[in-house]
């Protein structure tokens, strides 16, 4: 069997299964647990899938427990989120003093948003830098720089956020259930999340359908203290809820 060919039937292993051991993989390609490992090492710098001790597991997966790198999230429902920022991007009034979160999602809303005199806000380096390049107004909080996520953390920006008030805000979110809210993995940038958004009056999470149904390890938010804006597969339980918006690709 060609390496493509292998490396092919292993991410749909992972993508059917979610996680898969070094051995299954071995005993259902029939080939050597080296030779699997090796692929996996190539597999998940190429982030098509997740490497974790034993196996593999999906992009999907292993960001609940830890947030992916940018770099990792790259490719991962593009189409999708440019669905959803699309639609996020429309609400920016003339006038609004807008929180826009770290995040994938909101990079790809970064180029969307119109060219109006609005003022922005953001928690992430990356993010202010394009908007300034874009001519827009931007502040950036200040705190202790993720490397992850480019998000500013800690006592420096949530002192930021206590002076500012918001009209609309934009955030990522790495779960969404009606029971356990709106999620995150890591407990500093969850503090950010809760503390903007409570400091908005027209809020949105802008997640694709992946997301829902899914828990992350802390939660930032009700389920109903936002609109969740989505697109893709969504769990027709989901369809009833008076915040869930679904838009169309």
């Amino acid at each position: 069997m060609l390496a493509e060919e292998r490396h092919a039937r292993i991410v749909d292993m992972v993508r059917l299964r979610g996680t898969v051991t070094v051995p299954e993989l071995a005993a259902a390609l029939e080939t050597s647990e080296s030779t699997i490992r090796r692929d996996l090492d190539k597999l998940d710098q190429a982030h098509q899938l997740v490497k974790v001790h034993g196996g593999a597991t999906t992009r999907e997966s292993a960001h609940l427990t830890r947030d992916l790198t940018l770099g990792e999230r790259h490719g991962l429902h593009d189409e999708e989120k440019r669905a959803i920022c699309a639609h996020a991007a429309a609400l920016v009034q003339p006038d609004d003093f807008v929180y826009l979160d770290a995040g994938s999602t909101t990079e790809i809303l970064l180029d969307l948003l119109p060219p109006t005199r609005a003022g922005y806000v953001t928690d992430s380096v990356s993010h202010a830098i394009r908007l300034a390049a874009r001519g827009l107004s931007v502040t950036v909080l200040g705190g202790e720089l993720k490397s992850a996520t480019e998000a500013l953390v800690g006592p420096g920006a949530l002192d930021a956020l206590s002076k500012l008030h918001f009209t609309l805000g934009f955030w990522g979110s790495n779960g969404i259930t009606p029971e356990a809210g709106l999620t995150t993995p890591e407990p500093n940038e969850a503090m950010v999340k809760r503390v903007s958004l409570e400091r908005t009056t027209r809020r949105y999470v802008l997640a694709d359908a992946s997301k829902l149904g899914r828990t992350s390890l802390v939660t930032f938010a009700d389920f109903c203290d936002a609109t969740v804006v989505t697109c893709g597969e969504v769990p027709e339980e989901y369809r009833s809820f008076d915040n869930v918006m679904e838009v169309s690709l």
